[in-house]
């Protein structure tokens, strides 16, 4: 038979006060609570106390020898104790007449204050109560930790889900980057080879932001990836991940979405776009086209059905993919950027290179939005060489 020993860890007090029988007379009066107490006569003992051990509470008198009378010595300590150990409970102690010290101090930091001379009930209960008060703050101080670092493991493995580098693909250049607005997105971009001469181009917006955005994001991530084979067709992945996200996303959980093949020697691309803003195709020409045809969102429709749209592309030719945080980054007049500017800005710098057009684009709007994207921000721009 086994048996399990229970370790309990006596509660911590520091008692400060130059006045040893003071110190004394307290300690007699919490004899009864099991508390381990510790003495300290002056403010430099008790930073010397703190220091060097972790204390649940410190009971600290608001004067000493050196000033009797104002408590500077006391606001002080708790000061310096508070840039120590920001959840240790503090409780002052004050002689009658001296309120407005004691209110000072719960200014700089102390949970409450006793009296001197104090009532032994009073002293405990008062005691008792900033004890769990400085519990409660240990407690949710650890969970804070506890929940960043889960947060920034949550985000780690998210941007694992997005391409680490582009793939090469034969005559063209590829450039891609995003920006979440919160520790976890609701944007995904991919491009993944088919074969040797074929690739498959998508990006998608979760609605939403934060960890629910993130999970859809995840779902299709992996629906994408599980049906991206030989023999994909924009409208066939489509179609399948959109019967993935209806059977296992909530309602309103949509996605807007833009897929396309490349293929590298023929130089076609044929695409489409579910709900999702339309990729602009600037030609050496400075025309600027849309790539729009298509359907719905996915993961609201069980019957979903959309078109295929093809083009040819040439040398020269400079197509950016992107979602709404692009466009909708708002100046401080809540301005948006739009497609329109973006637009524009693409017929501008269509001589570019990828590189050159990529961080144009995204410099552009992010100093109209004044340097902050107020939701997740993906782009991807592609070249023809």
């Amino acid at each position: 038979m086994s048996s399990v020993t229970t370790i309990s860890v006596p509660i911590r007090i520091l008692i400060a006060d130059d006045q040893p029988h003071v110190g004394e007379a307290l300690r007699l009066a919490l004899r009864d609570e099991g508390f381990h107490i510790e003495l300290a006569g002056s403010p430099s003992a008790v930073l010397t106390a703190v220091a060097g051990d972790k204390f649940d509470l410190a009971l600290l008198d608001m004067n000493y020898s050196r000033d009797t009378t104002s408590g500077r010595e006391g606001i002080e300590l708790i000061e310096r104790l508070r840039v120590m150990d920001s959840d240790m409970a503090i409780v002052v102690m004050t002689a009658w007449g001296s309120v407005e010290i004691a209110v000072e101090a719960l200014q700089h930091g102390a949970g409450d204050f006793i009296q001197k001379p104090w009532d032994n009930a009073a002293l405990r209960r008062v005691l008792h109560t900033q004890l769990a008060l400085g519990r409660a703050r240990r407690t949710a101080r650890k969970q804070s930790r506890q929940d960043e670092r889960e947060w920034a493991e949550a985000k780690e493995i998210q941007q694992g889900m997005l391409p680490r580098m582009l793939p090469e693909l034969a005559g063209f250049a590829l450039v891609a980057a995003y920006r979440p607005a919160r520790e976890l997105a609701g944007d995904y971009y991919a491009v993944l080879p088919l074969d040797g001469k074929r690739a498959l181009i998508c990006i998608g917006d979760v609605a939403g932001k934060g960890v629910p955005a993130a999970l859809v994001m995840s779902n299709l991530q992996a629906a994408v990836k599980a049906y991206a084979d030989e023999k994909c067709t924009p409208v066939g992945l489509c179609e399948r991940v959109n019967r993935i996200l209806c059977e296992n996303v909530e309602p309103g959980r949509f996605v807007t979405f833009f897929c396309g093949v490349l293929d590298t020697e023929t130089f076609s691309f044929t695409y489409v776009n579910a709900g999702h803003n339309p990729p602009l195709l600037a030609r050496p020409n400075g025309s600027v086209l849309r790539l729009a045809d298509g359907g719905p969102v996915l993961g609201e429709f069980p019957d979903w059905s959309a078109a295929q749209g093809q083009i040819h592309l040439a040398p020269g030719d400079r197509l950016a993919f992107y979602t709404d945080g692009i466009t909708e980054a708002s100046d401080a007049d809540g301005q948006e950027f739009g497609e329109t500017r973006l637009a524009d800005l693409m017929a501008k710098n269509r001589a570019a290179g990828a590189r050159e057009l990529h961080a144009s684009l995204m410099a552009e709007a992010a100093r109209f939005a004044g340097g902050t994207f107020t939701d997740d921000a993906t782009l991807l721009v592609i070249a023809a060489l």
